[in-house]
């Protein structure tokens, strides 16, 4: 059997049922690259915060149909690049927080004949809560089972990778032909201050992710604002509905929102973006609301995915790779 090149498409994953939320939520709060909790009482303080915010995140999913797109979305991603990087790769999925694990992934993976690993998240921009998050988990499955020991190579991030940004500038394009009369809008998903502060690269890449795109849109007013802010320390700021509210006191009609953090459909863009910021914004007199969707699988984007995991068997013409 010919050796091939695994590739693992590294997300966060959703719950995939209403009864899934809770389980998922108390996965996510475990997790202490994201949460730091001391790490004694992680685990039941992570089971008394999921009980409460499922409860409260219930009707967001309801809204969404009953479960999180993700795992679907992630794994059509997944079934376009293996199309494109053909029989010499193996493309599996892992989620952080729910199904397929990364174990599964791992499993699945090894049914074949892989000489290396390249780890691909699904996060265009760096952050040790997400990727860092997804290679730890990785490292933590890989070297505790019985698994062939093969060279593993990790894409850091491809937040300004040309082919990135050119999918995002076209997806903006595709759907809002009349882009000029409209002002643009970016938003992430926030971080804890404290989290920046020790040098995660993050907000620094996003703000040059918003650059890089703006400077196919010449005149086009816009911002970059935050969402999805959870608990009591200071978070990456302005939020996101704040600006809304800042804008449309402005005198903003039309108003074009781009999420700029995710590439798949999920709850902060869903239910957060689609309803309560579309509402706040109609509310406060804006006209013409248009959020752009997620990449998902733009055909720019696969190629770009597949330019990438390339160019990571080449590190001397790869700048997104440590190894």
């Amino acid at each position: 059997m010919e050796s091939k090149t695994g590739v693992v498409l590294l997300n966060m994953g959703g719950p995939d049922s209403l009864e899934a939320i809770q389980p998922f939520l108390y996965n996510l709060f475990s997790d202490h690259d994201i949460i730091r909790i001391p790490r004694p009482i992680q685990k039941p303080v992570a089971w008394l915060i999921s009980r409460i915010r499922a409860k409260k995140t219930r009707h967001y999913y309801e809204v969404m149909g009953g479960k999180s797109p993700q795992r679907e979305q992630t794994e059509e991603q997944a079934k376009e690049l293996q199309k494109l990087l053909g029989e010499g790769y193996r493309v599996v999925v892992a989620m952080r927080y729910w199904h397929p694990f990364t174990e599964e992934a791992l499993k699945e993976l090894f049914k074949e004949d892989i000489e290396r690993i390249v780890l691909l998240p699904m996060y265009p921009q760096f952050s040790t809560t997400t990727t860092g998050s997804s290679f730890n988990e990785f490292y933590r499955v890989y070297q505790r089972r019985n698994y062939p020991q093969v060279p593993v190579l990790e894409i850091r991030s491809y937040h300004n990778h040309p082919e990135y940004i050119r999918a995002m500038v076209e997806n903006i394009k595709e759907n809002l032909p009349n882009w000029k009369g409209f002002f643009f809008l970016f938003t992430a998903h926030s971080l804890p201050i404290y989290v920046i502060e020790e040098g995660d690269p993050y907000k620094e890449q996003t703000e040059e992710t918003v650059r890089l795109i703006m400077e196919h849109f010449p005149g086009v007013e816009h911002a970059l604002g935050y969402q999805s802010k959870v608990g009591p320390v200071k978070w990456l700021e302005p939020m996101t509905d704040k600006l809304i509210e800042e804008l449309a006191r402005k005198g903003v009609k039309n108003l074009c929102v781009i999420p700029v953090s995710f590439v798949c459909e999920h709850s902060e863009t869903l239910y957060e973006l689609d309803v309560q910021y579309r509402q706040l914004a109609e509310s406060l007199g804006v006209d013409n609301f248009v959020r752009i969707p997620t990449l998902r699988t733009h055909p720019t984007f696969i190629k770009a995915l597949r330019d990438i995991v390339e160019s990571s068997l080449k590190p001397e013409q790869s700048s997104f790779l440590t190894s």
